[in-house]
């Protein structure tokens, strides 16, 4: 797990990072996502990704309801929270360190009628795939995922293994540094991508992913 570092006299915009509450009206609801950065940094806080991506899925932007979607490191699962609202059946995914912070976001957030669509699960990228069906989900969810390029690799096994050619990837990101673009470089050799929205406050962009279409020999 990444860890970023923090002095006490960085700017506002972190300090609220380190808010042991975060409150968000999403589908509805007022979600209450407790944070605690003193004990799993980058894990236990909500990105603005999260939020912008919450956002587009509230927009619309893709069909919900009845829907199977994962979401790829979760970390305080606002985004599978919010897409559980919405009608999806989730998987909310994260290493084993997350989980028992995860789940209990996710206990907290979701009505009890709600709550066993919703399945919170171990997903370290490119290890435990086995425990996945291959393509067994119709969307495939992540927030400020695309950060460490050391995972690159294991992080495009995971999205070719859980994708069927129907599957659709929305991944919401900012453009921090090369590795960034050098991350959608590498997804577009095997899926389609495009961008579909972009909130230029947060400075955060959403890419839709695709597994490119076999073409059949003429």
């Amino acid at each position: 797990m990444a860890l970023v570092p923090y002095e006490e006299s960085m700017s506002i915009g972190l300090q609220k990072l380190h808010k042991p509450l975060a409150t968000f009206s999403f589908a509805n609801h007022t979600i209450q996502i407790r944070q605690d950065w003193g004990r799993l940094g980058v894990a236990a806080v909500v990105w603005d990704a999260a939020i912008v991506l919450s956002t587009y899925l509230e927009m619309g932007a893709v069909e919900l309801r009845g829907c199977s979607a994962v979401e790829l490191g979760a970390g305080t699962g606002l985004v599978g929270i919010v897409a559980a609202l919405l009608g999806a059946h989730v998987t909310i995914t994260d290493r084993k360190v997350a989980l028992e912070f995860l789940k209990s976001n996710v206990e907290a957030n979701l009505p009890p009628h709600i709550q066993p669509k919703v399945v919170v699960k171990e997903l370290t990228w490119g290890q435990n795939l086995d425990s996945f069906s291959p393509g067994e989900f119709d969307l495939i969810l992540g927030a400020d995922i695309i950060y460490l390029e050391d995972t690159f690799t294991d992080l495009l096994q995971t999205l070719g293994h859980l994708c069927s050619n129907n599957s659709v990837i929305l991944l919401a990101c900012r453009i921090r540094y090369e590795r960034d673009n050098n991350f959608l470089t590498m997804l577009e050799r095997q899926f389609t991508v495009s961008k579909v929205h972009y909130d230029p406050e947060k400075d955060v962009h959403i890419y839709k992913a695709q597994k490119r279409k076999q073409r059949e020999d003429l």
